[in-house]
C-alpha cells in the first residue's frame, strides 16, 4: 500500500509524463483539504495560496459547493448533456448574467466551451474571425492564454513554443504597460501613453505591415506574466482605439475574474465594456467549466462552429451557481479587496526590510512580489535584474514552512499569491509572516554564498 509523500511522488515520477510541472517545485501528495489549508500524505498542513491557480474562489470543499454537487447527484438530473439545456444550466446562466454589468448582459450571448480556459480562448478567436472576416490577431507581451495551439500562439511565454514550430499565423504582439520594467524605458504614465500611441499608430499606418486584425485579446491583470495590472487610463485608451477601428476586444478573465481582483471582473476597475469575455477557473466552483460571453452582434457563426463533448458539466454549473451566489451574499468581493490591501501592506513591510524585492503589485487577492538581484547594476529606471533563482529558493523555503505559493513573470522571478477569497485576517497575517521569514532566510543565504564566491 502506498503511504506518505515519498511513495506517491515516486509513483508519480515513474508513471506520469515529463511535462508535469507543479510537483517539481511543490513535492506534495494531498490527502485532505478544507478551506485555505491542505494536508499532505505525511500529515503536514499547508496554507494554499495557489488554490488551483485561482480556481478555488471559496477554498477547498466549501460546504455550499459540496451541497450544490450533492443536490445534482440526488436529483436524478443527467450529469452529461452536451449543450442540451437543463434547469441547472438555466440557473447558472441567470446567475452569471446577473453578475455581469447590466448594459453588457442585456444584449449578450453565451457559448459553453470545453472544460478549460484554453478552449474558451480558442472559441473567442473563432468567434471574432467569423464575425469580422479577418484572420490576424493581436495579443500582448507577457500575456498568457493557454496551451492549446491557438491559445499558445497568443501567449507571450517563449519556452513552450520553442519545439512546436508553426502555430497560428498572423499573431502580432504589442507592448503591455509594465511599470517596473517599462519596455520604452520611461515608466509611469508616460510609459503607458507611449504604448497606446504606438498601438494606434500601428493600426493607422498603411506601411505598418500589419493587416487589420480580427480581434485583440488581453488580460486586465497579467497573471502568469508576473501579476502586472493594466493602468485604468491605458485600458480606456485601448478600448477607445479598438472601438473606433471596429476591432473586437476580448478580455481574458480566466484567472482574474469572479471577484479575484476586488471586482467581479477585472475589466470593471477601468469602466470599459469589452466585446468578448473569456471565463473559466473559478466560474465552475472548483470543477471544470469555461464559457465565453459576447455582444450579440458578433453571433454570426453557424451551428456547430464550436463544439465540445464536455461542455454540459452539470455538477460544475451547480457548483458555479452556488459560488456566485455565496460571493454576492457574503460580500466576498469587498472582502477580497480588504484582504488584498492587508496582504499588500505586509508585503510592503517585507520589501522595505530586505533588498531582493523590487516591487509588490496586484489587485485584490491577485498579488505578486518581484524578486531581483540587488548585486547587479540597475537599468535606466533604477530596476534591478530579475532573480529567478532566488525566487525559487523563497518558494522552497515557504513550502518548508507550510506555505504553498507559485512563481511567474520573466525568468520565474515573481512570487504569486492567489489565496481563496474566504481567507481571514488571521490567515493573511500568518501567510505574510511565513513569507517574511522565508525571504529573510533566502536573502541571507544568497548574499552569504555570493560573499564566499567573491572572497
Amino acid at each position: 500500500m502506498i503511504e506518505g509523500n515519498a511513495a506517491y511522488l515516486d509513483s508519480q515520477q515513474r508513471r506520469e509524463s515529463n511535462a508535469r510541472t507543479y510537483p517539481r517545485k511543490l513535492p506534495i501528495a494531498i490527502a485532505e483539504a478544507r478551506g485555505v489549508q491542505v494536508i499532505d500524505a505525511d500529515g503536514r498542513a499547508y496554507y494554499d495560496c495557489l488554490a488551483g491557480a485561482g480556481t478555488l474562489a471559496l477554498g477547498h470543499n466549501h460546504p455550499v459547493v459540496i451541497e450544490a454537487i450533492k443536490g445534482v447527484l440526488d436529483s436524478g438530473l443527467p450529469l452529461h448533456t452536451l449543450d442540451l439545456t437543463t434547469p441547472v444550466k438555466e440557473r447558472f446562466v441567470d446567475e452569471l448574467f446577473g453578475a455581469l454589468p447590466a448594459d453588457f448582459a442585456r444584449k449578450a450571448r453565451i457559448q459553453f466551451c470545453g472544460p478549460t480556459g484554453a478552449d474558451a480562448v480558442e472559441a473567442s478567436v473563432k468567434l471574432v474571425k467569423t464575425a469580422t472576416g479577418r484572420s490576424g490577431m493581436m495579443s500582448y507581451h507577457g500575456g498568457y492564454h493557454g496551451m492549446s495551439a491557438g491559445a499558445l500562439s497568443l501567449t507571450g511565454n517563449l519556452h513552450p513554443k520553442r519545439q512546436i514550430g508553426a502555430l497560428m499565423p498572423g499573431t502580432h504582439f504589442l507592448p503591455y504597460p509594465y511599470e517596473y520594467r517599462c519596455p520604452f524605458g520611461v515608466g509611469g504614465e508616460q510609459g503607458h501613453q507611449i504604448g497606446s500611441r504606438y498601438i494606434e499608430h500601428l493600426l493607422d499606418d498603411p506601411e505598418s505591415g500589419v493587416l487589420p486584425p480580427a480581434g485583440m485579446i488581453m488580460e486586465m491583470v497579467q497573471g502568469e506574466g508576473g501579476v502586472i495590472p493594466a493602468p485604468d487610463a491605458w485600458a480606456r485608451e485601448i478600448r477607445r482605439i479598438t472601438a473606433s477601428k471596429e476591432i473586437p476586444l476580448i478580455i481574458d478573465e480566466v484567472q482574474a475574474g469572479i471577484g479575484r481582483t476586488g471586482r467581479m471582473f477585472a475589466f470593471e476597475h477601468s469602466g470599459i465594456t469589452p466585446d468578448v469575455i473569456v471565463i473559466s477557473k473559478a466560474i465552475g466552483g472548483s470543477l471544470p467549466l469555461s464559457v465565453i460571453v459576447y455582444r450579440e452582434e458578433l453571433d454570426r457563426w453557424e451551428p456547430g462552429a464550436h463544439a465540445g463533448t464536455f461542455r454540459g458539466n452539470q455538477l460544475a454549473m451547480a457548483a458555479g451557481t452556488a459560488t456566485l451566489q455565496y460571493i454576492k451574499e457574503q460580500r466576498l468581493i469587498e472582502h477580497a479587496d480588504r484582504m488584498g490591501q492587508r496582504l499588500m501592506q505586509h508585503l510592503e513591510q517585507t520589501r522595505t526590510a530586505v533588498r531582493c524585492i523590487g516591487q509588490v503589485r496586484g489587485k485584490g487577492l491577485m498579488i505578486g512580489a518581484e524578486i531581483v538581484d540587488c548585486e547587479q547594476p540597475t537599468d535606466r529606471l533604477g530596476s534591478y535584474p530579475a532573480n529567478g533563482n532566488l525566487a525559487r529558493e523563497i518558494q522552497r523555503q515557504c513550502f518548508e514552512r507550510g506555505l504553498i505559493l507559485e512563481l511567474g513573470g520573466r525568468h520565474g522571478s515573481v512570487v504569486r499569491f492567489l489565496p481563496p477569497l474566504i481567507i481571514t485576517d488571521a490567515e493573511i497575517d500568518r501567510v505574510a509572516e511565513i513569507f517574511h521569514e522565508a525571504v529573510l532566510s533566502a536573502e541571507r543565504h544568497s548574499l552569504g554564498r555570493q560573499e564566499m564566491l567573491l572572497g
